[in-house]
């Protein structure tokens, strides 16, 4: 198996962060509901439990792997979080933890794609093939 290296490290944990940070939020809503329509936030907390214990565990097993269906599947984060920002959707009036959740899946992404889709002459320690 080969070593994780620094920039696969930082993404997987910033993803990571998003995934403990979207689970962290369904569980207080599922259990805690605010809002008049508790059935609807119960039902919205529960689903963002699973969203984000998919994303945790998404981050954890495949992505580590340099699965690259993992590096793909996680689009759907920045993806989801700019339409949140730019629909203004709840949760919060504030929106600057739709603007962290963006700039960290961004990162996490951006920062291991070449473990995902490493250059052809070179080996996986760093290494160039001549």
């Amino acid at each position: 198996m080969r070593r994780e290296n620094v920039s696969l490290r930082i993404g997987w944990i910033c993803l990571l962060v998003v995934g403990v940070g979207i689970l962290a939020f369904g569980l207080v809503v599922a259990l805690v509901p605010t809002s008049g329509n508790q059935p609807l936030m119960r039902a919205d907390g529960l689903a963002s439990i699973g969203l984000g214990l998919f994303g945790v565990l998404l981050a954890v097993f495949p992505f580590r792997r340099r699965e690259r269906w993992a590096w793909f599947a996680f689009w759907f984060y920045p993806v989801f979080w700019t339409v949140h920002l730019v629909a203004r959707l709840p949760p919060g009036k504030d929106h600057v933890h739709q603007v962290v959740f963006i700039v960290l899946s961004l990162a996490g992404l951006v920062v291991a794609v070449g473990q995902f889709f490493p250059h052809p002459k070179s080996r996986s320690d760093g290494a160039t093939v001549r």
